[in-house]
C-alpha cells in the first residue's frame, strides 16, 4: 500500500535554514572544516538563574502536566513584562505560553485563518510565515520591501495589498533576516492605514526585541497604536534574549477570546509547554539583565565589523542593521560570474551552495526569505570564527571569473 500524503503537507517546503544547517553538519561529520553562519540562535549560555530554576524544578518533582496555556505565575510575569517593557496592559488571561514562538504563531493561524483568507507578509520574511499560512489553508500575500526603505513595509504598500479577503498582517521587528527595526513613525503610518480596514488584524513578532543597538528604542505595534490593541497579537519569548532556544518557550498577548481559541488549538496539539522550561523562563524574565547587556554589546561590535568587511568586498552591498544578529547583504555583483570549476552562479541559491563547497562556509540564500539576490549571515559566532569565515569567502570570490 502506498500512503497518500495530504495536499496540505505537499504545499509546504522544509525550513531552508534548518536544511542548510543539516547539510553543514553532514559535511562536518565527513571531516570537512565547516563554519556555519546559518544558525539563528545566540552563541551565549542560558542565564545561570534560569538553568538553576530548571534543575530545581526537576529536583522538586515539578515534572507533570501543567495548565495548557502555561503556569499562572509565568503568565502573570509575561503580562508584567509587557507592561514593564512595552507599556501594554494585559491580565494573565490575555497570555498564552507555548512550545516556542513558532507554535504561538501556528496556534494563531489555525485559530484565525479559513481557506482563502489572505495574510500579508512583507518580504524579506522569516522563512516559516508563508508555509504556516499555507498549512492553515490561507493565502500568503507577499509584499516585496526594498533596501531603499530599509526592507520595511511602507503605508502605501500596505494600502495597496489590502483586499476584502485580507485577514492578517505580519510584522517582524527587529527583522529576521534583515535586522531592521520599525520606528515609532513607521508603525504609526501603518496604523493609519489599518484604521480604515477594521477587518485586518496584526501579528507583531517581537522575538528580537531585546537585541537592538546604538541606543535605538524598541517599540511594538500596539504600543504605538493603542486603539488597535484589540486586533493585535504580540509575540515574544525567551529564545533569543535569554539564549534559551532549546528550552522552547514562546509567549503571546491578545484578546481573551483569541487566547482561548489559540489555547484550544494548543490543547489538541502539544498541550502544555514543558513544565521544567516554564520554571526556567520565569527565572529568566525575573532575573538580572547584566548578561543580556553584555551580549548585546558584543553583537553590536560584531555587526559593525562584519558590515564594514562585507562592504569592502567586491560585488557586495550591505546595510547596517538596527538589531537581531543578522546582516542581509546583496551579492548581486557575484551573480553571472563563473567559478573555477566552470559553473555560472545564476542565483543566490547557487552562490550559497558554491560557498559551502569552495569555502566551507554555510549561509542561507535570500530566496528562502522571499528576497532573491541576497544572503543571510548570522554573526552569533565568536569574532575569530567570523573573521575566518570572511577571509574564506573573500579568497573564494577572488577566484570568480567575470
Amino acid at each position: 500500500m502506498t500512503i497518500q500524503l495530504s495536499n496540505r503537507v505537499q504545499r509546504v517546503k522544509p525550513s531552508a535554514t534548518l536544511a542548510i544547517t543539516a547539510k553543514a553538519a553532514e559535511l562536518r561529520a565527513s571531516g570537512r572544516n565547516i563554519i556555519s553562519l546559518s544558525v539563528g540562535e545566540p552563541d551565549f549560555d542560558t542565564p545561570q538563574a534560569a538553568s538553576e530554576a530548571g534543575i530545581e524544578a526537576i529536583r522538586s518533582g515539578f515534572t507533570r502536566y501543567t495548565a495548557v496555556p502555561g503556569i499562572p505565575e509565568l503568565r502573570q510575569e509575561v503580562a508584567d513584562k509587557f507592561k514593564r517593557d512595552n507599556d501594554l496592559d494585559y491580565e494573565s488571561e490575555n497570555i498564552l505560553v507555548s512550545t516556542g514562538g513558532k507554535q504561538c504563531i501556528f496556534n494563531l493561524l489555525m485559530a484565525m485563518i479559513d481557506a482563502g483568507d489572505e495574510v500579508i507578509i512583507p518580504a524579506p520574511y522569516w522563512v516559516s510565515y508563508p508555509d504556516m499560512v499555507l498549512l492553515a489553508e490561507g493565502k500568503p500575500v507577499i509584499v516585496a520591501c526594498l533596501s531603499e526603505a530599509d526592507f520595511k513595509l511602507t503605508a502605501a504598500q500596505l494600502e495597496a495589498a489590502i483586499t476584502p479577503k485580507t485577514k492578517l498582517l505580519f510584522l517582524n521587528s527587529p527583522s529576521n533576516p534583515t535586522g531592521m527595526a520599525y520606528s515609532w513613525d513607521d508603525l504609526a503610518a501603518l496604523g493609519e492605514v489599518l484604521r480604515k480596514h477594521p477587518h485586518v488584524a496584526v501579528a507583531s513578532d517581537d522575538m528580537y526585541e531585546k537585541i537592538i543597538f546604538n541606543g535605538k528604542k524598541f517599540v511594538t505595534f500596539a504600543q504605538v497604536n493603542p486603539d488597535l490593541k484589540e486586533r493585535t497579537i504580540t509575540f515574544n519569548g525567551v529564545s533569543k534574549a535569554y539564549c534559551m532556544t532549546g528550552w522552547r518557550i514562546g509567549f503571546c498577548a491578545a484578546s481573551v477570546q483569541l487566547i482561548k481559541a489559540m489555547s484550544k488549538i494548543q490543547g489538541q496539539s502539544t498541550s502544555n509547554p514543558s513544565s521544567i522550561a516554564q520554571k526556567a523562563a520565569l527565572a529568566a524574565l525575573q532575573g538580572p539583565t547584566g548578561a543580556l547587556d553584555e551580549m548585546v554589546e558584543t553583537y553590536a561590535k560584531r555587526r559593525t565589523w562584519l558590515v564594514k568587511a562585507l562592504n569592502n568586498m567586491d560585488g557586495v552591498d550591505c546595510l547596517m542593521p538596527d538589531g537581531a544578529f543578522y546582516v542581509f547583504p546583496s551579492i548581486s555583483g557575484w551573480l553571472g560570474k563563473t567559478t573555477a570549476d566552470g559553473v555560472v552562479l545564476e542565483d543566490d541559491v547557487m552562490v550559497c551552495e558554491w560557498l559551502l563547497d569552495a569555502a566551507g562556509v554555510a549561509l542561507v540564500p535570500g530566496t528562502a526569505f522571499g528576497s532573491a539576490g541576497q544572503v543571510r549571515f548570522s554573526y552569533a559566532v565568536a569574532q575569530e570564527t567570523l573573521e575566518d569565515a570572511i577571509k574564506r569567502i573573500a579568497d573564494a570570490v577572488k577566484t570568480l571569473i567575470t
